[in-house]
């Protein structure tokens, strides 16, 4: 589970810091500015993306110091 966890953390890491990357450079990377749903979010996308990677990581570390 902690595996997974991680994972899915770095996937949305990756993924927020490379729809901000879009965003401040206009490279075109990541999946968030593909979405035409969050046309004009894709900021609050990213940043939101990333925070997730975060708390994700954090219930990772947590389901393993249970373990």
């Amino acid at each position: 589970m902690k595996q997974l966890l991680e994972l899915l953390g770095f996937l949305a890491l990756v993924q927020g810091g490379a729809g901000l990357l879009h965003e401040f450079t206009g490279w075109h990377v990541g999946l968030v500015q593909r979405i035409g749903v969050l046309d004009g979010y894709e900021i609050y996308a990213s940043v939101a993306l990333v925070v997730l990677a975060f708390a994700l990581f954090a219930a990772a570390e947590a389901f393993s110091s249970r373990s």
